[in-house]
Order: C-alpha cells, then sequence, then structure tokens
C-alpha cells in the first residue's frame, strides 16, 4: 500500500481582455502544490521550488530537451483561445435579470417608524442603479445609502437599498431598479 499521497498538477490559464480575447498565456507544472516549472517564451523555466529546486532544474531541462511538452503547451495555448472564444457569449456577454422584493422592518422610533429594505439579486453583470421613489417622485440619494453590488458566487450578484420613512395614508414607495437585461425599469410597491 502507498505510504503517503503525492499529486502533481498541470494548470493552464489565460486571463481575458474585456472582448474575450486573451490577454496573455500561462501554464505551470507544480507537485504537491509547489510549483517547479512554468512555460515561458517558448521555454519551460524553472521556478523558486526550495527543497525542490534541483527536480524543477533538471525537469526544466527534459522538457526543453524535446519537443513534445512544447508542443502540448502550444496547443493548450490555442485551446485556451478557442474555449474563451466559444464560452464568452455564454459567459461574461450574457445578460441575466435582477429580481427584486421590499422587506419593512418596524424601527421603533416615532418619526421614522418604518425601514424600508429593496433587496435585489439574481442579476448580471454587476452593474445595477437602484432607486426609490415616494408617490413617484424620486428620493434623494442621501435618503438611502446604496450598498455596492456583492458576489453570490455563482456569476449573479445581489444589493440592497434601505429607505427609512415616515408614511403618511395614500403613500406609495416603490423601488426601481435599472439593469442592462431590463427594456425598462423593474418596479416594486409598497
Amino acid at each position: 500500500p502507498p505510504t503517503g499521497a503525492f499529486v502533481v498538477q498541470l494548470t493552464s490559464w489565460c486571463p481575458l481582455a474585456p472582448n474575450g480575447s486573451a490577454l496573455a498565456f500561462g501554464f505551470t507544472i507544480a507537485f504537491n502544490k509547489y510549483a517547479l516549472v512554468r512555460y515561458e517564451g517558448g521555454r519551460f523555466v524553472e521556478c523558486d521550488a526550495g527543497l525542490l529546486n534541483e527536480v524543477a532544474s533538471r525537469l526544466a531541462t527534459i522538457l526543453n530537451n524535446g519537443t513534445e511538452w512544447t508542443q502540448r503547451t502550444e496547443e493548450r495555448r490555442g485551446a485556451c483561445h478557442d474555449v474563451a472564444h466559444a464560452l464568452w457569449p455564454h459567459t461574461a456577454l450574457r445578460r441575466t435579470p435582477p429580481q427584486a422584493a421590499i422587506i419593512p422592518v418596524d424601527t421603533g422610533n416615532a418619526r421614522a417608524p418604518v425601514r424600508l429594505t429593496c433587496h435585489v439579486w439574481g442579476f448580471y453583470p454587476r452593474d445595477v442603479t437602484v432607486i426609490w421613489l415616494r408617490n413617484d417622485d424620486v428620493l434623494s440619494p442621501g435618503d438611502h445609502p446604496v450598498i455596492e453590488a456583492t458576489s453570490n458566487g455563482d456569476w449573479t450578484y445581489q444589493t440592497r437599498v434601505t429607505l427609512t420613512v415616515a408614511p403618511e395614508a395614500g403613500d406609495v414607495f416603490t423601488c426601481s431598479v435599472q439593469h442592462v437585461s431590463l427594456e425598462e425599469p423593474l418596479l416594486v410597491d409598497w
């Protein structure tokens, strides 16, 4: 039976520009999380691998003496571009419309007894504008501080905007959400 676990990891990546084109290409071979060699300028170069420095140096020499690994790495560079090109419209260029709900909370303060929070979630891309209206009149941003959109971890975002009010009979408070995925603002009344 094996006495320990060892992992050799090959990693390739390509950071993308806003238009989806590959800005660069990276390829690294690591052993138990320690980077041994990276592909740079058409050659494999050793990384500062500490105790494994001698192994990294030998590995770089072996990989550079043949053409197979250089060819494989160049194929990965091409695949990086091709995959990015194929996935870009379905990932970074997609549009996911937001959902919104207003949650009221009693504050216990007689001058401003209700805190309205407009929760907005599930949207992509990140940029969103959320404003409050009172009886169809836009309230100033100072009345309702905006929280920056935060990632949900699933390629969507969420935010919330809170407004503390003293409603009068007949008042309608509206949370208006503007997003690139919407043809017209999403309006939620309270």
